[in-house]
């Protein structure tokens, strides 16, 4: 995992092609590699009208300690898995000031942008991750992802100095990101029966990795899938989406419902870690990306998550006092994430090696 001063390494990943590319050369071409098995295709029919369901929440409310808003927060975690965020005091010029860098950035020449190429074993810079095999299907997209808290796991040789200003732009965004996430965690806390910096506090230190997604217009949409769908192996995930393109979709009661972008709100998931703290009581959701066959697509994803030496079990007060029973045993963050990132992204396949086994 690398000493506590350099950032964590992961898995070597297989060089895939460039999908934004392919699109350019041949905007009718799908590659087999992309096309996925009938059972995982999407089917493009509109459930849109169950997206008003997804819980929007107020965040000025959860700062006041609103017991509604609290309660509503509660119910989001436990029935939904997500909620979409406004209210959050991020100032809109912040967020479109990321979007425009972002959209530029992918605008770029091909040789511009593989200036910032992945390594093949880390997890850092543009391309795409997650690939572990030469069968595998691939993901209609393509991606930058940069850690940026701590400050010392950055590795400045990922981040483009193409658009001008890019990474002043990143350091906003991400430092307000930051501060909506502390807000959620102590609002989290509360929820969960605890003091309001008791989440923070189990993180040991909060890391922060920022992934910028791009989806290419695909001319067969319903055969392909932008993300393979998973559960994220973070504590919270925020997202920004665009205000004007679908494409995000979480499993709910067996549908796949489509969360409709509201201007300017976030989106928020629980991961992985908070399912464990929670011994299951908030789950973190399937979710996956479609493609969309005229527009590109881009979203924003950071990630939230504990310090890779921090421990993570069930909270005790979490366990249900009459059953005693504990889903999960205690595992080292760092050895999850190193372990979820050894497989293709393949739904919640990896929370299994944190369950305790005479539940298998």
């Amino acid at each position: 995992m690398g000493s506590n001063d350099e950032a964590p390494t992961y898995t070597p990943w297989v060089p895939v092609p460039n999908v934004q590319e392919l699109v350019r050369e041949d905007p009718l071409q799908v590659p087999l590699r992309y096309v996925r098995e009938p059972e995982d295709r999407p089917k493009l029919s509109d459930m849109s009208h169950l997206s008003s369901l997804v819980p929007v929440i107020d965040l000025s409310l959860l700062l006041l300690r609103n017991k509604e808003e609290l309660n509503k927060l509660d119910l989001a975690c436990q029935d939904w898995g997500f909620f979409q965020v406004v209210n959050h005091g991020i100032a809109k010029q912040v967020l479109r000031k990321m979007k425009d860098a972002a959209a530029e950035f992918f605008e770029l020449p091909l040789e511009e942008k593989n200036k910032y190429v992945m390594s093949s074993s880390d997890v850092q810079g543009y391309g795409q991750a997650y690939v572990v095999s030469e069968e595998q299907i691939l993901d209609w997209s393509d991606a930058l992802i940069l850690l940026v808290h701590p400050s010392h796991y950055r590795k400045l040789k990922f981040w483009p100095k193409s658009p001008t200003g890019f990474q002043e732009i990143v350091e906003e965004y991400s430092n307000a990101i930051h501060k909506v996430a502390t807000e959620l965690f102590q609002s989290l806390s509360l929820i969960m029966g605890m003091d309001k910096d008791a989440l923070l506090g189990l993180h040991k230190q909060l890391m922060q990795g920022y992934r910028v997604n791009y989806y290419p217009p695909c001319s067969k949409p319903d055969q392909v899938l932008g993300i393979t769908p998973h559960s994220d192996a973070s504590t919270i995930t925020i997202l920004m989406q665009d205000d004007d393109v679908c494409g995000l979709q979480l499993v709910h009661n067996n549908e796949w419902v489509p969360v409709n972008p509201i201007p300017d709100a976030l989106v928020v998931n629980i991961g992985d870690i908070i399912e464990i703290w929670s011994n299951g009581k908030y789950k973190s959701i399937e979710h996956r990306a479609v493609a969309n066959d005229t527009k590109a697509r881009v979203s924003h994803a950071t990630f939230i998550t504990p310090n890779v030496e921090a421990e993570i079990e069930p909270l005790n007060h979490m366990i249900d006092p009459k059953t005693k029973q504990q889903i999960y045993k205690k595992v080292k963050y760092g050895d999850y994430l190193r372990n979820s990132m050894k497989k293709k992204l393949q739904g919640k396949a990896h929370t299994e090696i944190a369950k305790v086994e005479t539940l298998a």
